[in-house]
């Protein structure tokens, strides 16, 4: 583990309006070591395991402590057509690995064997996957997996053995339909958000797939959003959303309103490039991956 620094005051972007909050920690550099990155692309907190996972472009998934220190990891089976993006925590620390360009859903033990693949098959709903951005797991074992191509932006919901059961969603910019689909949350209010990173908005819908509301929509302001990459549920009941766009973290609640801002783009801890993926640990701490960085960010907010 190599840390870069602990923020002592918070540097707001221009236009950003008010800001608040820290940089607790900062851990990482660019490289291929152990607990060095290469354009971290996904961070999730384990409650089952008190650890956090990692996933960069080389296709490796590393775990560690809250503290940022290097535990152990593995990589997914090739990266040939392209890396991972997305990760979740599913039942019994089950870490979910959304394997975006093999079109498939990876879920390993906390210690990563390999578990199960969940694939969409010709002849069910839509049939094969398309780029698989996200997944999120329910209490009953239900899958929710994110994918999006050219002309296909959805959600689908498979059981716990990964047989299909519904999707939703399409292109388009109404209620309900999404441009580029990238994270998703289960929140403890029962209902899945979704950040529909092209059209700049968080989506609110339950678990069978019915639109419940819209959170935020396009600009720089407190409580608006430029390419949101991916959202978390705090234990406060609010939601933290990473903006790639804006290159800053919110704190919203479940409907929207704004409750803080952080960051802006820099290189100095508390600032962002580019970042990708968002988890909340269980003190409350934000861990942010800071993409273009090439570090993970430990915020309170």
């Amino acid at each position: 583990m190599r840390w870069l620094g602990m923020a002592l005051a918070v540097l707001a972007s221009s236009g950003c309006g008010s800001v608040s909050g820290s940089a607790d920690a900062v851990w990482g550099s660019h490289g291929r070591q152990e607990g060095h990155f290469v354009r971290p692309r996904a961070v999730a907190f384990n409650s089952a395991t008190q650890e956090i996972v990692v996933i960069d472009f080389t296709g490796r998934i590393q775990i560690f402590n809250q503290d940022g220190r290097y535990l152990r990891g593995w990589s997914t089976p090739s990266i040939v057509n392209g890396r991972p993006s997305g990760v979740g925590i599913g039942l019994g620390g089950k870490i979910l690995v959304a394997d975006s360009h093999y079109n498939r859903v990876l879920v390993y033990t906390p210690e990563g064997t390999l578990v199960q693949e969940i694939v969409g098959r010709e002849g069910e709903g839509p049939g094969p996957f398309a780029y698989v951005s996200d997944v999120a797991q329910d209490e009953s074992g239900n899958y929710y997996i994110v994918e999006f191509s050219e002309d296909r932006h959805l959600i689908r919901k498979y059981d716990a053995q990964g047989r299909y059961l519904m999707h939703w969603g399409g292109q388009g910019q109404e209620p309900g339909q999404f441009a580029r689909p990238r994270g998703i949350c289960l929140g403890k209010d029962g209902l899945l958000y979704v950040a529909d990173s092209c059209n700049h908005r968080i989506q609110v819908f339950d678990q069978q797939g019915r639109f419940v509301r819209v959170v935020g929509d396009e600009g720089s302001e407190p409580g608006k959003l430029r390419y949101p990459y991916d959202v978390a549920w705090g234990s406060n009941g609010d939601l933290y959303v990473v903006e790639y766009g804006n290159h800053r973290v919110q704190r919203l609640t479940p409907e929207g309103k704004p409750r803080g801002v952080l960051g802006g783009p820099g290189r100095e801890p508390g600032l962002f490039h580019s970042p990708w993926g968002i988890t909340v640990d269980s003190f409350g701490r934000i861990h942010v991956a800071d993409t273009e960085n090439h570090r993970i960010q430990r915020l309170k907010l």
